[in-house]
Formats: C-alpha cells, sequence, structure tokens
C-alpha cells in the first residue's frame, strides 16, 4: 500500500501513513505555464495498492481534476487497486435541476470519479435527496462519521454543555449527540431571507441562561447561521457559545466573521485543513484502511 495526496490534506496524509506503517510518496503537482495542472508519481505502483487522501476544499474545481489525473495515472502505471479518501466530498449539494438548464453536479462528479477509482471513503456527506452514496457513486463506497469523536470530545471539555442545532437539519444529529453525551439540546429553526441573511428562532425552549451552549453542525461554510445561532444564544442569557463542525470550509472569509461574532472557541475536525482542527480522525481511517491491507 503506498498513500499520497494531491496537496489539500498533506499534514492528514502523512499522519495516516505513519499509523498504518506505509509508504507516504508525494506527488508532483505543478502547472505548466498557461494554467494547464501537472501530476507525476514518484514511486513505483506496479501491483500496489494506491490510497489518494484528498478533501475537496479549499479550490473544489482543481481538488477534482487532480485527483482524476492521479487515478487515472496510478491505473496506467499498474496500480492493483485505487482507493480515494476525501474527507470533505465536495459536489453533493446539486442533487437535483432545480431550474431548467442546471447541471446535476452531483451526478456528473459521481461518474467522473467512479469510472477512476475502485472505492471512495468519506466522512459525513452532506446529503439531501439521496439516501446513500450508492445514488451518486457506481462503485463501492464507505461512509464514516465523526459523531462519535465529538462526543467524546464534548465529554470532556464541556460536560454540562447545552448542545444547539443551528437549523432543522442539524437537529436530529444534535439531538444524538447530546443523548450520548448526555446533556439537554434544543433547536433553532432557520428562516432565510437570502442565501447571505438569516434569523433563528428557538423550537424547543429551555433555558440558556448562565450555560455553556454548544452549537454543532456538519458544515461550517460562510458562517451566517452559527453566529446567528450565537446572537440568539447570548440574548437567551447563554455565557459562552462554542460551535463544533465536522466540515470547516469557512468560505467568504468565514473564519474573520467568525471570530468578531465572540465566539468563544470553533472546533472542526480535520476533515478540511485548518487551524480550528481540534477532533482528529486519523484514528478511524487508520481502522478502516487496515480491513483494506488484510484484503
Amino acid at each position: 500500500m503506498i498513500i499520497t495526496t494531491c496537496g489539500n490534506s498533506l499534514t492528514l496524509t502523512k499522519r495516516l501513513a505513519k499509523a498504518l506503517n506505509v509508504p507516504f510518496s508525494p506527488l508532483t503537482v505543478s502547472a505548466f505555464p498557461d494554467g494547464e495542472v501537472y501530476i507525476k508519481f514518484n514511486t513505483t505502483l506496479k501491483d500496489k495498492i494506491i490510497v489518494i487522501v484528498e478533501s475537496f476544499q479549499p479550490h473544489p474545481d482543481q481538488s477534482l481534476l487532480r485527483t482524476i489525473f492521479a487515478a487515472e495515472t496510478a491505473r496506467d502505471l499498474g496500480a492493483k487497486r485505487i482507493i480515494l479518501i476525501a474527507p470533505y466530498l465536495a459536489y453533493l449539494r446539486q442533487d437535483a435541476r432545480f431550474h431548467p438548464g442546471e447541471a446535476i453536479s452531483s451526478k456528473i462528479v459521481g461518474k467522473l470519479l467512479s469510472s477512476c477509482v475502485d472505492k471512495i471513503i468519506t466522512f459525513d456527506p452532506h446529503l439531501h435527496r439521496y439516501r446513500s452514496l450508492n445514488a451518486v457513486f457506481s462503485i463501492p463506497s464507505t461512509v464514516l462519521t465523526a459523531n462519535d469523536l465529538i462526543v467524546n470530545y464534548i465529554k470532556k471539555k464541556y460536560p454540562k454543555a447545552v448542545l444547539v442545532g443551528p437549523d432543522w437539519e442539524s437537529s436530529q444529529w444534535a439531538e444524538r449527540i447530546a443523548k450520548k453525551v448526555g446533556t439537554e439540546s434544543t433547536i433553532f429553526e432557520k428562516k432565510r431571507y437570502s442565501s447571505r441573511k438569516v434569523r433563528v428562532e428557538m423550537i424547543k425552549p429551555i433555558s440558556l441562561k448562565n450555560k455553556q451552549v454548544l452549537i454543532v453542525d456538519d458544515i461550517i461554510s460562510t458562517g451566517h447561521t452559527l453566529i446567528e445561532a450565537a446572537k440568539k444564544a447570548y440574548r437567551e442569557g447563554a455565557k459562552k457559545v462554542i460551535a463544533v463542525g465536522i466540515h470547516g470550509i469557512f468560505a467568504e472569509n468565514a473564519w474573520t466573521k467568525l471570530k468578531k461574532a465572540n465566539i468563544t472557541k470553533i472546533v472542526t475536525t480535520n476533515c478540511i485543513a485548518h487551524p480550528t482542527n481540534t477532533i482528529d480522525i486519523v484514528p478511524l481511517l487508520t481502522k478502516e484502511l487496515q480491513k483494506e491491507k488484510r484484503r
């Protein structure tokens, strides 16, 4: 087994290779003067299992193309099996044609990746209308979850905090985590007025006065929902607000905006490399890839 990355998950990839005691072989990734991508492997791939670790953030377009180039090259060079670990898997948002003429990007990306890798492993994909990744990919896929990692973190750091799901989509997920932690939870309903303007109201009234409040969500993107939820928690008397997310995208300068929003701490997993990375997914990936080594 050889582990590599196209660049977005370098630290994670190195740590994973060390945990598995297998070689990490960095790719040469550059561009020609006109901007076209250049990919080169630097080790023999014949009859090897090749694991490409690449989170599709930042620059999802670039990451996707590099991953396809790397996978196709590995196949051409005789790799026995190609596994893609995409801790954050992009392009699942557009899962239907909402307006005439739109590309259903999830289906397109599913076809592209299914044609060049043998298996996909990802964390907590943001599925809406799809029941599973089988509706997207024609190859085997494994979905891992950071739920128990988050539970363990909260039990250790904030065992008495109140958990908040900042919108209806996150409510059941937040409630499940709260039950495992053994603490209270509530839901904030999001009323969206535009892509950047939202307001929230508490659906299941509980007291937040003088309490630590943990807002838990799977994706922190532009941060607008999180900021509004934090404002609501403070209006309800919260002593401090901590945000916990699996995938920290932090689009549109969200990281700076969130730091100004009086949120005490922001915690993410290392699915996407970012200074907020606190919860480590390497043990789960190590366990999953050990199964592949035994094949």
